[in-house]
């Protein structure tokens, strides 16, 4: 099976974060879980982050959206990452290792 060019961001990240050591799942939401929740779900430094992988000219749904928006009104950090933002996610990572 071809990967998607969605897939290909997704794999992108994943080995940034591996690269890190970092803690992450990918949640399974296919009418088990909660509609909107972002692709990537992980904790660096006991800080939360969420990332939603996006390809070519895709965007977020209003539950996208949604979810991002509560994961950042909950102090949490969420990002929205397509093709060309890998140093985005290298720069979440350092401002969630800095010490505070």
């Amino acid at each position: 099976m071809a990967i998607t060019p969605e897939g290909k961001v997704k794999a992108q990240v994943k080995r940034i974060l591996d690269d890190h050591g970092v803690y992450y799942f990918c949640p399974a939401t296919g009418g088990y879980g909660r509609s909107g929740v972002p692709d990537i779900i992980g904790c660096c430094n006991g800080l939360f982050f969420a990332i939603e992988c996006k390809a070519g000219k895709g965007e977020t749904t209003a539950l996208q959206e949604r979810e991002l928006r509560r994961i950042g009104e909950s102090n949490g950090t969420a990002l929205v990452i397509y093709e060309d933002g890998m140093d985005l996610v290298r720069e979440m990572l350092a401002a969630l290792s800095a010490p505070s």
